[in-house]
Parts: C-alpha cells; structure tokens; sequence
C-alpha cells in the first residue's frame, strides 16, 4: 500500500455536527458534503454525518448526489447547483431535491414527475447579494407563485448564501437576512407555510443565531475546520484529517548542490535530505514550496526545492535518527507539534477549503472509528 495517506476520524465529524446542534437547539442540519466531502471522502463522510442525526445532506452536482444513492444512501440529498434541463429525469428518478432559480427547470421537472409518477421535490434560491445562481428578492413571490403551479411539483424549501458571514468585519450579513426575512414574508403571505428555510453556514451558525430559519447548513466546521477569516471558531471543533507519509530514501548533499527543478533550494553546508512520496499530483500544492514545512520526530522540518508532481525534499539536518520509514505528517498532529490546514492557507495564499478540497482521489483514505 502506498504510504502517502490521508486519515479520516469519523468520531471527530460525529462530535463536530453535535456542536452544531447543540448551539442550534433543534433546528434540522443539512450537512454540505460536495466536492469529496471537502476532501475526506463522500460516501463514508456522509454516512457518519447520517449516523450523528443529520437530515439532509448537501451536493454541488447531480453526479455526487447519484454516487450517494448507488451507495445505499437514501436520506434527503439537496443539489446547491442549478442544473441543466436534461438532468431533471435523474434528479427526479433518484429522488434527489433540486436547487430551483428558472422556470426551464422547474418545468423540466414537472414533465418528468409526471411521466414517471413521482414528486419532484425543489429548494428555491434567492439571491441577497451573493451574485451566484439565485431569484432576486423582488421576483421571488411571482417565481414561486408560477413554479407551485406545475404539476408534479412540490417546493419544500426556500434558501439564501451568505457572502461574508466568515469575515471578521462583516456588515453585510445583517443585510442579506434581511432581504431573506422579505423574501420569505412575500412567498408565505402569498402561498402560505414553507416548510423549510434556510441560510446558515458554518460561519453564521456561530455568529448569526437569527439566520438559523428551520434549518442550519453547515460545510467547513463540521470537518473541524476554522470558518472565520483569521480567527479561530468559538467553538470546540475536533479537525477530522490528518495527511501523512513516510520518508522512502536519504542522503546527505555538499555545499553548493541543488534540490528540485530550477535548482530552487542550493545547500549552503552539508545538508540532510529526506524524500517523501507526496507532491502537486496528490493535491500538494507547489506554492507550499518556499512555506511548507512537515512534522518528523515531532519537529519541523522545511520543504526545500519545489515541489514535484510525486516528492517532496526536506531539510531533516537538525533532527537526529532520521530513518527510510519513518512518519511525515503533512497536515494534523506529531508529538507537540501540530500543522493546519489554516496554517498551511494562510502561509501560502488561499483557504483551507483548498488546502482540503485539493487532496486528490489518488490519496488513499483510511477511516478511523467507523460504527459497525
């Protein structure tokens, strides 16, 4: 087996959405589990998030939500994205809720409902200033009016998103809830009771209690992951990954010898390198380049070089007993020290969304503390 690994604790997912639904006191959960669930695994992740009592589990795309269902997966399953008319015999025939912000779609999905005898069940989107997919808040009542109208159509939900929830210095979150509250407002007053709202992300779920409507959507924290823009989440979050490899060969180069493409990272004195089987092919970025660093022995030790598609180079001079074989921990906790995604982002320029999303399926998952 390949020794480059991301690990996955399936107990720390659990008590993460136990966090989340302790502070929203018994609001449903919709756990976004797209793009790989973050990286750690769509169809394990998603039934460890089942099992801690989620109702409904978050897609970006049909082919996800099908993964899901092929998998023995039968709880609700929302898409966020707005599909194409010719995935609506799929969403219907999987019994999977659809994201609804045009009336091609939607009348999509009533033909096909019909024909197949089904219910389509749809989530409409508004837009309060995200400026993605979404019904602006003065169209939402005669949309939603039109659409209930359709045979075969059942509208279960209403849903805004959040563009600035996460930021320290948000002003603008307060704004869209207050265009979400009119929006619902004009539909209820003109269609009566929706049974399910929502708006909640990880961030607003901590911050913003008057966004939590019947239902709460959190993606990031579940996976113990911070939400906030340089700051640490008030809350107990457990990181669910740990990304790690071992050592696979040594040596020692002299003063003046190169590492890596473009002779990135010259040897001012004798110098101990250790190479380990992980690079850009794996979702490692090479801006980690001139930042990354690893845990080995429980101490840091500096990527030098540039990254390659399948190794990395590290300096291993100062740690003593370096051995082929021994751990690297990329991501996740050695001894004392620890190494986050956030750390990792933020030394490099992006977020730990990426740092996460990007771990490719070539990384083998190993999942601990399964339920039987």
């Amino acid at each position: 087996m390949r020794p480059t690994c991301a690990v996955i604790d399936l107990a720390a997912i659990r008590h993460n959405i136990s966090e989340v639904k302790k502070r929203v006191e018994g609001r449903k959960v919709l756990v976004a589990v797209k793009a790989n669930a973050y990286g750690h695994g769509l169809v394990p992740v998603s039934k460890a998030c089942l099992e801690a009592g989620i109702d409904m589990l978050g897609v970006a795309f049909i082919d996800e939500a099908i993964e899901l269902r092929e998998a023995g997966v039968d709880s609700p399953i929302l898409i966020f994205s707005s599909e194409l008319c010719d995935g609506a015999e799929e969403i219907v025939r999987y019994d999977i809720r659809a994201t609804v912000c045009t009336h091609e779609l939607a009348q999509s999905l009533s033909i096909c409902a019909v024909r197949l005898n089904k219910k389509a069940k749809v989530h409409i989107k508004v837009d309060t200033g995200m400026g993605r997919i979404g019904i602006l808040p003065e169209r939402i009542a005669p949309f939603t009016e039109s659409i209930t109208a359709l045979n075969g159509l059942e509208v279960e939900g209403i849903y805004t998103h959040f563009a600035t929830a996460h930021q320290a210095d948000d002003h603008f979150t307060p704004v869209q809830i207050q265009l979400f509250d009119r929006a619902i407002n004009q539909v209820r007053t003109r269609l009566g009771a929706i049974p399910v709202a929502h708006a909640a992300n990880s961030a607003a779920v901590l911050k913003y209690p008057d966004s939590y409507y019947e239902m709460v959507r959190p993606g990031i924290m579940i996976y113990g992951l911070e939400p906030f823009e340089g700051a640490s989440a008030v809350a107990d979050l457990k990181p669910a990954l740990t990304l790690k490899s071992k050592v696979v060969y040594l040596k020692n180069i002299q003063k003046g010898m190169s590492v890596g493409y473009g002779r990135g990272f010259i040897a001012s004195k004798t110098t101990r390198i250790a190479t380990v089987p992980i690079g850009y092919g794996d979702g490692y970025s090479r801006r980690f380049s001139q930042y990354g660093e690893v845990l080995i022995h429980g101490k840091r030790a500096p990527i030098v070089g540039s990254i390659c598609m399948d190794q990395i180079m590290v300096d291993v001079s100062h740690i003593n007993g370096v051995r082929i074989g021994d751990e690297v921990v990329l991501i996740g906790e050695q001894g004392k020290e620890r190494i986050t995604a956030e750390a990792i982002a933020a030394r490099s320029g992006t977020i730990n969304y990426e740092v996460a999303c990007s771990i490719s399926h070539r990384v083998p998952r190993v999942y601990t503390n399964e339920k039987s």
